[in-house]
C-alpha cells in the first residue's frame, strides 16, 4: 500500500480504520479496545470509516458506563442480555432486539443487569471518535 492510499489514522485510539478497498471485517479478530476508558467497562472491536464508526461491545454482568456524553449521536442495538440506562434523565430497559438512540451531547449512563453480560452493536457518526467525555470532566 502506498502512503497516498493508506487510510487516515483512526479517531479512536486503538480502533481499526478501514483502508481503501477493504470491505469486510471479522469483528472477532479485529482489535479489542475499551469503549470508554475513563468511564466504561464496555470492550470490544471498533472499525472506523470516513463517516461512521461501528463497534461490537460487551459489558460484564453488573458493570457498565458512568454518566458521559459525546458530540456525535449514537445507536445501540442489544444482541444479548438486558441493558439498564438513563438517557437525558429518562430511565430505560433494553432487551435483545431493542435499538437505543442517544442524541449528540446528551448525558447518558448504563449497565448490564446483575445476572448476565450485555452484548451490543453500536454505530456513531464519525464527527468524533468512539470515546465520550465523562460527565463533570
Amino acid at each position: 500500500m502506498t502512503e497516498s492510499s493508506a487510510p487516515p489514522r483512526p479517531r479512536t485510539p486503538g480502533a481499526k480504520r478501514a483502508a481503501p478497498g477493504e470491505y469486510v471485517f471479522d469483528l472477532a479478530r479485529v482489535n479489542h479496545i475499551l469503549g470508554g476508558p475513563d468511564y466504561s467497562t464496555a470492550n470490544g472491536s471498533c472499525v472506523e470509516g470516513d463517516r461512521m464508526i461501528v463497534g461490537l461491545m460487551r459489558m460484564s454482568a453488573g458493570t457498565g458506563a458512568e454518566p458521559h456524553s459525546h458530540p456525535n449521536e449514537q445507536w445501540i442495538y442489544i444482541l444479548q442480555g438486558v441493558f439498564h440506562a438513563t438517557i437525558g434523565g429518562k430511565s430505560i430497559e433494553a432487551k435483545p432486539g431493542s435499538v437505543i438512540y442517544v442524541p449528540a451531547n446528551v448525558v447518558h449512563a448504563g449497565k448490564a443487569s446483575a445476572d448476565s453480560d450485555v452484548v451490543f452493536f453500536t454505530v456513531k457518526d464519525a464527527s468524533h471518535g468512539l470515546h465520550g467525555i465523562a460527565a463533570g470532566g
